[in-house]
């Protein structure tokens, strides 16, 4: 009970984290597609959550963001990232039980873009996006590559702070 407890409680922290930090963003002016700013706390989560609350942050995060900011609009964007941050959480909340953080965390992220990518291709086969997946997917990636270095080198030190703190 008290580790159910103490994921919805982190959870629910990282869900306003991950809503909070991209609005910062972009009423500042800074590209949110660019520095990636709602993924970080939905990858942190996936460290210290189970795969399902981990998960749901990941799903909550651009809806919420939607709604209360308008970014990203919903649709095509915001549905790719329902489930391109969902992945992430489950992905990265499984591998660590299993590898190291930086091994969880470059795997997850794979496997968040991929599914991404699959989204397009579902949408664009079956609903009529008028989005290639693989120029989503390259475009998603390159646009992103400050985001993913800031992921690359921010999330680790964050992880292993709080693992300390938490002990």
């Amino acid at each position: 009970m008290r580790k159910k407890t103490r994921d919805i409680i982190l959870g629910s922290v990282l869900l306003a984290l991950a809503v909070i930090i991209p609005y910062i963003f972009h009423t500042s002016g800074i590209n949110g597609a660019v520095f990636l700013p709602m993924h970080i706390p939905v990858l942190i989560g996936g460290f210290f959550l189970s795969p399902a609350i981990a998960g749901l942050v990941g799903a909550l995060s651009p809806i919420l963001n939607s709604l209360i900011s308008g970014m990203p609009v919903m649709y095509p964007i915001g549905v790719v990232m329902v489930f391109e941050l969902a992945v992430y959480g489950i992905s990265t909340a499984m591998l660590s039980k299993k590898f190291n953080v930086y091994n969880s965390l470059i795997i997850g992220m794979v496997l968040g873009r991929l599914s991404a990518a699959g989204v397009v291709y579902v949408l664009q086969s079956f609903f009529g996006l008028k989005m290639n997946y693989l120029i989503y997917i390259k475009g998603a990636v390159i646009s992103g590559i400050p985001g993913i270095v800031i992921q690359l080198l921010l999330i680790p030190v964050i992880v292993k702070a709080l693992k300390k703190s938490l002990k």
